[in-house]
């Protein structure tokens, strides 16, 4: 237990220090020749890489449309109404940010507009691993679909011989995605930033993944034009705010949640409660004898710590210092609080409201921003599919009246031929 009012200041910054994340000169290297590869081979280099890292005998790369149609007859009928649900309730709150363009007379003949157009080619990206991800594939796929984007690829690794999971096609056949790679890592991003024989080339890529994928992400937002990427990605973390009236099995609950995504995840509670403190570290070690990935979930508690604090201001404050990826308040009357909330991912009020409702069901997006991000980042919605443009037009009358803000400003500037576009108008009236 870290006691923060007894702790220097560069006691308190050591507390909220995250892992540190891996980005050597050695897989920047590696990335870049990956990347390489797929510039050189296209569709062969795939294939290449799913025999050697996916360990995949027959490779292939398309998913056929048939078996995307077919895939809801191979759920489980529980798993179908859950993905069903989830995905309802997704769109339901992502439809709620459609944009709607705007238009104003800023002066006497001059008319500005605000105007959205969908990024035309999407890139959704699925990390594989020992379980599917269907979440990922709708809290992505559906803003996609929303957008009305004319070209959306998903791609996602198999290991071995294993065929996709139903899952993951059943969810992106709901989202209307008809292209589907199997193909991961590094050489699938960089696919889908150059466009290969088979893979669509796209405008955006979305999606979290390993160390060689996010290096893959910022190596090609910065050399391919035109291309982006959603935005950085670090280790899984939550914050609990707890006060001395929650409840220790949900706050331990919460945690483990989150620290058995990774060794780098990082999970911290702040609490003004001694005893709560103390009853959370008891739940900790009393759940963790139950999850499959307790291992996982004990490396990350050494990045994790439990902080206490003299009242519910300072736990807020040391919460806007940290900026966690996702906030939980267990904390009486905690709808109350939500106004101090400053720098968090997304936030979870109550303590009927764990973080996993946001991962899976309740509609909110949960790809968030992580590693102190969310000071800068806003959490993955609608808008990230859209960009923004504006549009002008003015009369002559207009012009006469804005040359008079435009001329001097262009003349005190030195941009002749700035002040001449105007002047050549003028003198044609």
């Amino acid at each position: 237990m870290f006691k923060w009012n007894e702790g220097s200041q560069s006691a308190q910054a050591a507390i909220l220090e995250r892992p540190a994340v891996t980005a050597s000169e050695s897989i920047e290297k590696q990335t870049q020749a990956i990347i390489d590869d797929v510039i050189a081979k296209g569709d062969n280099a795939l294939l290449e890489f799913a025999k050697k890292f996916d360990k995949r005998e027959q490779p292939r790369l398309r998913v056929p449309s048939e078996e995307i149609v077919q895939s809801e007859r191979l759920l489980e009928p529980s798993l179908k109404q859950a993905i069903d649900l989830a995905y309802s309730n997704i769109k339901a709150f992502h439809q709620q940010q459609q944009p709607v363009s705007k238009k104003i007379d800023t002066a006497p003949g001059v008319v500005c507009e605000l105007k959205f157009e969908a990024i035309d080619a999407i890139g959704l990206y699925v990390p594989g691993g020992s379980a599917p991800l269907p979440s990922s594939v709708l809290m992505q796929g559906v803003c996609a679909q929303l957008s009305g984007a004319t070209t959306v690829v998903l791609a996602t690794p198999v290991n071995g011989n294993e065929r996709i999971h139903p899952a993951i096609l059943y969810a992106a056949k709901l989202c209307g995605i008809t292209t589907i790679i199997e193909s991961g890592g590094a050489g699938v991003i960089a696919a889908m930033a150059y466009g290969t024989e088979s893979v669509p080339k796209v405008n955006k890529v979305f999606g979290p993944g390993n160390s060689y994928v996010t290096m893959a992400k910022q190596l090609l937002s910065q050399s391919v034009p035109g291309f982006a990427i959603d935005m950085p990605a670090g280790p899984s973390e939550v914050m609990v705010i707890a006060d001395e009236r929650a409840n220790p099995a949900f706050i331990a609950a919460d945690l483990l949640s989150q620290a058995e995504h990774g060794r780098d995840s990082q999970v911290l509670l702040v609490s003004n409660s001694e005893k709560i403190i103390a009853q959370t570290q008891q739940q900790i070690e009393l759940q963790l004898e139950t999850l499959s990935r307790a291992d996982i979930a004990r490396a990350a508690l050494d990045n994790s710590a439990l902080i206490l604090v003299d009242d519910m201001a300072q736990a807020f404050d040391v919460s806007a210092k940290y900026g966690p990826e996702h906030l939980i308040l267990q904390i009486d009357q905690a709808d109350q609080y939500v106004g101090l909330v400053k720098n968090a991912g997304s936030v979870f009020v109550g303590d009927y409201t764990p973080e996993s409702a946001g991962d899976y069901a309740s509609g909110t997006n949960h790809v968030l921003p992580t590693y102190g991000y969310s000071k800068v980042y806003s959490s993955l919605n609608l808008m990230d599919f859209y960009r923004t443009y504006t549009v002008q037009s003015i009369t002559p009358s207009g012009l006469v009246n804005l040359s008079k803000a435009i001329l001097p400003l262009a003349d005190a500037e030195g941009l002749d031929a700035h002040a001449n576009a105007v002047k050549v108008r003028l003198e044609n009236l």
